[in-house]
């Protein structure tokens, strides 16, 4: 991977690093547009606030729309859920195979 590959991999990590900014592109994922409340309603337990500044960061980073209907990703946006899947696919396989471990207790 080139350093300019590897910055790109860093930029989007860090964006995505931030509090909740998986949980609004993920609440979209459906491709239904969605009000700032019903995403706040979607996400959970997030401020107005956290989801404003949010939004504002996605927005400029060119995953996130706004139209009158309300907010939805971009075909970017669209496309990095899209690979996300495979995040998900993995999750449940992961989750799956720490239910079938058991912890060894010591005696």
């Amino acid at each position: 991977m080139s350093a300019k590959e590897n910055a790109a991999v860093s930029q989007l990590l860090e964006l995505l690093e931030s509090r909740y900014a998986l949980r609004v592109l993920w609440a979209l994922k459906d491709g239904h547009p969605q009000t700032f409340r019903l995403l706040q309603d979607s996400i959970g337990s997030i401020t107005p606030n956290t989801l404003n500044t949010r939004i504002k960061e996605l927005r400029a980073a060119g995953l996130l729309t706004h139209d009158t209907p309300g907010y939805t990703v971009t075909t970017l946006g669209a496309d990095l859920l899209k690979r996300m899947n495979e995040v998900q696919a993995f999750a449940a396989k992961w989750a799956s195979s720490q239910t079938k471990v058991s912890p060894v207790k010591k005696k």
